[in-house]
């Protein structure tokens, strides 16, 4: 007997069922599950084991009442490729006891399916992700580590009679599923939940299109939470709407990229202080501008902050002393500094989709690029970057890799993959990063961080707020990312929260008053639940309700309990944020809406675009482009003539708008 009619007996003589391996469960730090299996049904069908007179009926019987298409079903049960096929899979116990009902013979059965379910909801959907209707990943954890999740299908051959019924005392050859592995991650459902709660007020209160946050553990690199909201349900994600589920399901803290602005600040001000560019004793004069190389780049505040030491410098968050330090160091030098803290590559923690950041090679920058770059402009990183670096300037030193999966347990318990927390190296001195420590609660004690702070607890960090551009890479005027980054204890810290707002619709576009006070929450509520006692005393106060009071009222009224507040009109005040009510420590800046959008003071980044190409463009043409973005034409006559052959400032360059730009025309042939 031929091999090709052994396989066609054998197929005859017996019956091979799938047994679905358990897709392993995706677990939180503490056990909480996040992924599980439900148990459901799928309908199969042996197409060789169907009477070639009931091909039709089943086809019309099944399609009827799976709601299939009968041509489609019709084809499978006629189909010579397949011994087994599954014609549909996570149906109910109702449907599956009516489609035994039929009995429509041994050709057809139902046995027994699992389907992917998410006790918590939406929480860390965007890590999570979710799978298809063959249980396989599809976004997230559940598809980079899907080889681990899936399994191994077993299967059940058992003889049959000659018109495919099981034979009651025929043979059985059973092979058993490998079930799939369990995910054990960094996360703590707890955590997660209070800064998820954080990112939904967040973008309530400021109107804003959407706000991310991460929570980490500064010791070890652990990501204990971390989210975008508005997010999604993972157990009904809206596949009708593609680009939509893309949007909501996107990581955006680890594959979105960003000018960072003044929080970037805290890398600048570690690699000066471990460099030996500068100490806390270090003294700084800010005029309002820098000028580099003839240009003149201001600073948030145009006003100028005067004398000041280092300390006072973080405090007020002065763009010309960063310059100054970053000037100081050099490209060489610095540019070592922010490969050693990571940035310009991926930090190899897991999240699908990371990006790696932008850096531009130091052989292309100039000291005018520098000196943005020392505040936060002229690079672009990911939050999770970000994040991972100033857990290093703060802990001591030590760049940690970070990271989400804790370790992988297969289904009888042992475990294949443990995390690794050994540190990556050393960036930078503990003698720096305690110093960094204490200017970075000095900021928030005394600076622009002062929404911070929590009553009992010594807590560091820094505010920042950079514009967006537009398509033509102009500064999107009325379009913010303003986001706080704080850590705490600061005497031995361990958590590190980053949040993000991006696009705030609110009167008041800053950091200090868009971000902050949700990073406050998430720590205050961390610090408790993880059981870190207050070391330190404050005065406290109860804020009192100023609504329906105008703002110059409800100023004296907040003054007088030794409070500041932020209001950038004098109508009357329709919210305030926090409540009234709550307490906090004096000092504490309230924020106070009015519903009114006045014209917006300084605020940092706010009048810069890039320089356009104007070669091979008229006068007239040039004229048009300039005007356009702000900036002024200026040429060698008064009544020039030809094409742009040369530009003063190269394309692309970042230059303050009003900023003149001298072009150079001539026909072509003409000398120059």
């Amino acid at each position: 007997m031929g091999p090709d009619i052994q396989r066609r007996a054998l197929s005859q003589w017996t019956r091979t069922t799938t047994i679905s391996a358990s897709r392993g469960e995706i677990l939180d730090c503490e056990g909480e599950v996040l992924a599980t299996n439900g148990n459901v049904f799928k309908v199969v069908i042996w197409p060789k084991q169907m009477g070639d007179s009931d091909r039709e009926r089943i086809a019309a019987e099944l399609s009827r009442l799976l709601n299939l298409d009968y041509t489609t079903v019709l084809k499978r049960c006629t189909s010579e490729q397949y011994q087994e096929i599954v014609l549909k899979r996570q149906i109910d116990a109702a449907t599956r006891d009516a489609v035994d009902a039929l009995k429509l013979g041994a050709g057809v059965g139902t046995v027994s399916d699992s389907k992917r379910y998410y006790p918590m909801g939406s929480l860390l959907s965007q890590v999570i992700g979710f799978t298809n209707v063959d249980n396989r990943g599809q976004a997230g954890l559940e598809l980079s580590y899907d080889e681990y999740l899936s399994g191994t299908d077993g299967k059940q051959i058992a003889e049959t009679d000659s018109s495919g019924n099981l034979l009651a005392y025929g043979t059985r050859e059973y092979i058993e599923p490998i079930n799939g592995d369990k995910l054990i991650l960094t996360c703590s459902s707890v955590m997660e939940s209070y800064l998820e709660r954080a990112l939904k007020e967040a973008v309530e209160v400021n109107n804003a299109k959407s706000a991310q946050g991460i929570i980490m553990d500064c010791r070890t690199g652990a990501i204990l939470a971390i989210s975008s909201q508005p997010g999604y349900d993972p157990n009904d994600p809206p596949r009708s709407d593609m680009e939509l589920l893309n949007q909501l399901s996107r990581n955006r803290i680890a594959a979105d990229v960003y000018e960072p602005g003044s929080t970037f600040k805290i890398i600048t001000l570690s690699a000066a202080l471990d460099s030996g560019a500068v100490t806390k004793n270090s003294s700084f004069f800010c005029p309002g501008s820098s000028n580099v190389n003839g240009e003149s780049i201001h600073c948030w505040r145009h006003a100028g902050h005067g004398s000041q030491d280092l300390t006072e410098a973080a405090e007020n968050s002065c763009n010309c002393a960063f310059m100054n330090m970053a000037l100081s160091m050099g490209k060489e030098k610095f540019y070592d500094y922010l490969y050693a803290f990571g940035l310009g590559s991926s930090t190899g923690s897991g999240l699908i989709g990371e990006a790696s950041g932008i850096v531009t090679h130091e052989k292309y920058i100039t000291d005018n690029d520098l000196a943005r770059i020392g505040f936060g402009q002229s690079i672009a990183v990911t939050p999770l970057q970000l994040c991972s670096a100033v857990c290093a300037a703060v802990n001591g030193g030590e760049l940690h890799r970070p990271y989400i999966i804790d370790r992988i347990v297969d289904d009888k318990g042992a475990t294949v993959f443990s995390a690794d927390t050994t540190p990556i190296r050393r960036v930078i001195s503990e003698s720096a990063s305690k110093q960094v420590r204490e200017i970075l609660q000095s900021v928030v004690d005394n600076g622009t961080g002062r929404n911070c702070k929590i009553e009992g607890y010594a807590v560091g960090g820094k505010t920042g707020t950079a514009q967006k551009y537009d398509e033509y890479g102009r500064v999107d005027q009325g379009r913010y990312i303003c986001s706080f980054i704080g850590f705490a204890p600061v005497n031995d810290p361990r958590f590190v929260c980053l949040i993000l707002v991006d696009e705030p619709q609110v009167s008041s576009i800053y950091g200090s008053t868009v971000a902050a006070p949700f990073v406050k929450e998430v720590l205050e509520d961390v610090l408790r639940y993880s059981g870190v006692k207050p070391t330190e005393g404050g005065e406290t106060v109860e804020i009192p309700d100023v609504s329906g009071m105008s703002a110059e009222d409800a100023r004296a009224a907040l003054e007088e309990l030794g409070l500041s507040a932020v209001c950038q009109s004098n109508d009357e005040i329709i919210s305030q944020l926090p409540a009234a009510g709550e307490t906090v420590v004096k000092g504490y800046q309230v924020m106070l809406f009015t519903g009114i959008d006045p014209e917006d003071e300084e605020t940092e980044q706010k009048s810069y675009v890039k320089v356009p190409d104007l070669k091979g463009k008229t006068p007239l043409e040039a004229y048009d482009m300039l005007r356009k973005l702000g900036l002024v034409l200026v040429t060698e006559t008064d009544d020039p003539a030809g094409f742009c052959y040369k530009q003063d400032i190269s394309p692309n360059n970042v230059v303050e708008v009003g900023r003149e730009i001298k072009a150079f025309f001539r026909f072509e042939g003409q000398d120059e």
